[in-house]
């Protein structure tokens, strides 16, 4: 080839390299991201594998970065969460308080509620005490007699003297009563209770040998107890204020004037030899104390032990005056309810008397 064509060749060509630089599509710039995906909120977090060990066959846990702190949820606080402890503390104080409350309603009842076996307040008086602050004084003093005589007393008769002796001495004193419960039973207008007492106490005098032996129950005659005082309640004395007497213990006003009618009629009170009569006095003041040990446990723990013998004494006071007529073979009574010997009172008999043979 020639030179001039040589050129002319080489013209064509660059010519031709000219034209498609100037054609060719203008690419879009790809934006750059950055290498750290924690600032880049579009980019997903990166797994990333954990480091292997040499010579470890087990496989490894992956390792996944945690989000933005802003994205965290936030960690309650120990002390907005209760422990065990603080939730079972909780609950037994629940318990506690519940179990006070029954043990209140339990021992004071409820006003609003009728008593079990009882006739409706408005039927029944309750415990009437305006003399609360002389009769607490008076409960310390017996109390103390109580602890520091009665009862010993009482513990040693029954460690020293046989059970069947106990019996026949229980059984002795409660037939000397049946003549005033008799004659109150009239009063009361209850024919059938005072021939059932008569009846025990010409039995018992007789085949029992003097009362000391009960042919009488095992003859289907029941014992029962009848008093002045409860007659002048079935009179009409129904409401009457609470009192409590030195060594005779609960009582109310209507039967303070109950045991002033009884005692002239009370046999013991007849003897005139002074030594036979105190001593009988005595013995039969020990008897009622050992009666009464059954129910010690009653009282013990009580928190107002006052409040408490005032309450059941008056709401067996006021059944046996009032309650019987209506509920007499109601089933549902409670035993203390039911026994006339489980809670008895210190008797006439044991009023003291000025001495016979005083000038």
């Amino acid at each position: 080839m020639t030179p001039p064509r040589l050129f002319l060749a080489l013209l064509l060509i660059i010519g031709s390299a000219n034209a498609q630089t100037t054609t060719a599509p203008v690419e879009t710039p790809t934006p750059i991201t950055s290498e750290d995906p924690r600032t880049d909120p579009q980019t997903p977090p990166v797994t990333e594998p954990a480091p292997v060990n040499a010579g470890s066959d087990a496989p490894q846990a992956e390792v996944t970065e945690a989000p933005p702190q802003d994205e965290v949820a936030p960690t309650p606080h120990a002390s907005d969460t209760p422990t065990t402890a603080e939730q079972a503390a909780v609950e037994q104080a629940a318990v506690e308080q519940a179990a006070v409350e029954q043990d209140d309603q339990a021992l004071y009842g409820d006003q609003d509620e009728q008593i079990v076996g009882l006739p409706t307040p408005a039927e029944l008086p309750t415990s009437y005490d305006p003399w609360e602050g002389f009769n607490r004084r008076m409960h310390r003093f017996n109390d103390v007699v109580d602890r520091r005589i009665a009862k010993p007393l009482a513990k040693a008769y029954v460690a020293t003297v046989p059970r069947p002796v106990r019996l026949g001495v229980s059984n002795f004193f409660s037939n000397l009563g049946q003549p005033v419960s008799a004659l109150n039973s009239l009063l009361q207008g209850k024919p059938k209770r005072a021939a059932q007492a008569f009846g025990r106490f010409a039995l018992n005098s007789t085949l029992g040998l003097a009362g000391i032996f009960d042919p009488a129950t095992d003859a289907k005659l029941p014992h029962r107890s009848e008093d002045f005082g409860q007659t002048l309640g079935v009179w009409g004395w129904k409401r009457s204020r609470y009192v409590e007497l030195p060594l005779f213990g609960p009582r109310t006003v209507r039967d303070v004037f109950g045991m002033v009618g009884d005692a002239p009629l009370a046999p013991i009170r007849g003897i005139e030899e002074d030594k036979a009569r105190v001593f009988l006095q005595g013995l039969q003041l020990v008897d009622v104390r050992t009666q009464l040990l059954s129910v010690d446990s009653m009282r013990e723990g009580a928190t107002d032990d006052y409040a408490l013998l005032r309450d059941a004494w008056m709401q067996r006071r006021n059944y046996q005056i009032f309650g019987d007529r209506q509920l007499e073979g109601d089933e549902n009574l409670p035993d203390y309810l039911r026994e006339e010997d489980e809670n008895p009172i210190v008797p006439a008999d044991a009023m003291p008397v000025m001495p016979t043979d005083v000038n």
